[in-house]
């Protein structure tokens, strides 16, 4: 699943080389992965510990958030993505729980915390946060439904 997404992720930022038609399929597909990221994405959340540091269902997660990104950084994409029904509120919320996480225990969603002396930690979680936000933004952008619910 995760090469799959992998694979999702180079096609979709690679607005050059794609068709109206493979955008269309694209479209089709957001809702799915928009539903994949709202049920899944609790599973980061136990990365934390440090048994589960390859947590399949934690690495897909991350990487639907990804895909979600590169998509809502597409106008076609984003519009229908943005009226998708509690995408931004899952969005939200996990960014609370991760930042909550983060202070509880080593902070494994940022690239600040995972430095140690001059090693940076490869982590999959590292930036996570910040692809929360990422998102957060794209849903929000221009539309001011949107804006007011956060």
């Amino acid at each position: 699943r995760v090469t799959l997404l992998e694979l999702m992720m180079v096609k979709v930022s690679d607005k050059n080389s794609v068709s109206s038609e493979e955008m269309n399929v694209f479209v089709r597909h957001a809702d799915f992965l928009a539903d994949c990221f709202q049920e899944k994405c609790g599973a980061v959340l136990k990365l934390t510990a440090a048994a589960a540091a390859e947590d399949e269902e934690a690495l897909v997660t991350i990487r639907l958030l990804d895909v979600l990104c590169e998509m809502t950084s597409n106008s076609s994409q984003l519009e229908h993505l943005q009226a998708f029904p509690g995408l931004l509120e899952t969005a939200v919320d996990t960014l609370r729980l991760t930042h909550l996480a983060g202070k509880q225990a080593v902070n494994i969603f940022t690239a600040t915390h995972a430095v140690t002396g001059q090693e940076e930690i490869s982590h999959p979680a590292v930036g996570f946060k910040s692809h929360l936000i990422r998102l957060i933004g794209n849903l929000c952008y221009k539309n001011k439904e949107n804006q007011d619910k956060v």
